[in-house]
């Protein structure tokens, strides 16, 4: 379990990091990024979890579970509901807002908008870091099986790569809406501090109750598939011409299976 634990905090830790590096962005450039931008950011973030939802989370699933002489589709199913059961219910009850957004989504709330956009994307990043605690919960269970933590790491690099607009698509529009550079990226940074938190927080789990392995893991593929389906591709595909947010999709899509292909 420690073993565990330390290789979440490094894998999660990265992926922060990332999130923190993008945000950084905000002391070099005050322009708002163009629409152009934001689709491919979106549409790359969207196929890398698409990808990153069936090769290192829904495969795996199956494939403990069948090893455990469970039904594999039960889990998968099973987990991959709940994992969307899960994030409606924070979408509906937890005010957020998305950048561009002109209202509020989520029960009505006073909060500043600064923390509506920071939350928007927090949520976002709940899902990813379950995905990445559980990979490297599983490759320590699995002990002297290097693909397991290959894979682990493949989907750490994945989501750290995706990370790093997310955290200039929270920072660059606060700076625009007159915050100034230090918050913009204090919020932009504190957006993925939840994938450290969650990551740490599943592998806990996971570790006491075994057998729950499969469930999670298809939990979090069916927590960041609704995320992609009713959050990334559509932003990805507003206005005109949006067959870039389409290639944005493809890319990130090939980028994470390349990731887990050859480091798996």
């Amino acid at each position: 379990m420690g073993k565990a634990l330390l290789w979440v905090a490094a894998g999660t830790g990265f992926t922060f990091l990332m999130t923190s590096l993008g945000a950084s962005l905000v002391f070099f450039f005050r322009k708002k990024i163009s629409i152009s931008v934001q689709r491919i950011f979106l549409g790359f973030a969207a196929g890398v979890m698409i990808a990153a939802s069936a090769w290192s989370l829904l495969i795996p699933a199956i494939e403990e579970a069948e090893s455990r002489g469970t039904p594999g589709w039960l889990p998968a199913a099973g987990g991959f509901v709940l994992g969307i059961a899960f994030l409606m219910l924070l979408d509906a009850l937890l005010p957020h807002l998305h950048p561009g957004a002109l209202k509020a989504e989520g029960r009505s709330s006073s909060w500043k908008r600064t923390t509506l956009l920071m939350l928007a994307v927090t949520l976002h990043n709940i899902p990813e870091g379950m995905a990445v605690g559980l990979s490297f919960a599983l490759a320590a269970q699995h002990m002297g099986n290097n693909a397991g933590i290959a894979a682990a790491m493949a989907l750490a690099l994945g989501m750290g790569i995706q990370n790093f607009p997310e955290g200039a698509a929270i920072s660059l529009p606060l700076r625009q809406e007159g915050v100034s550079a230090g918050k913009s990226f204090l919020y932009g940074s504190l957006s993925g501090i939840v994938e450290p938190i969650f990551g740490i927080l599943v592998v806990l789990i996971a570790g006491s109750v075994g057998p729950l392995m499969p469930w999670l893991l298809s939990f979090a593929a069916g927590a960041m598939m609704y995320v992609v389906v009713e959050e990334l591709i559509p932003e990805a595909h507003l206005g005109e011409h949006s067959n870039i947010g389409t290639l944005g999709v493809m890319g990130g899509f090939l980028v994470m299976m390349i990731l887990d292909v050859a480091l798996g």
